[in-house]
């Protein structure tokens, strides 16, 4: 390992999502796993992305109830109403 070109946080950080979905060349997933062994806040991070990957690949299996999305896009619909910009002009429409 010690022919592994060093990479910092914001690299480790751009490749995280290709890393876990085993995407990487065999030396980059090298290079981001011994960063994530040296640096906690990365690690951290890391963590959280599994995890999160792993409670949408387990909800993606769950059937959704019927009028979910009828629901959704009613709670959507009156969001867009109240934060609807007024004129610039400051006259009503």
């Amino acid at each position: 390992m010690s022919d592994l070109k060093p990479i910092n946080c914001d690299e480790a950080l751009r490749l995280l999502a290709a890393f876990l979905d085993h995407e990487l060349r065999f030396d980059e997933g090298e290079g981001i796993e011994h960063h994530l062994q040296t640096c906690r806040s990365c690690f951290s991070r890391a963590e959280f992305e599994r995890r999160l990957k792993g409670e949408i690949t387990r909800l993606a299996r769950e059937e959704i109830p019927p009028g979910f999305e009828e629901r959704v896009r009613r709670l959507l619909g009156s969001f867009s109403t109240l934060s609807a910009p007024e004129p610039a002009d400051g006259s009503q429409a």
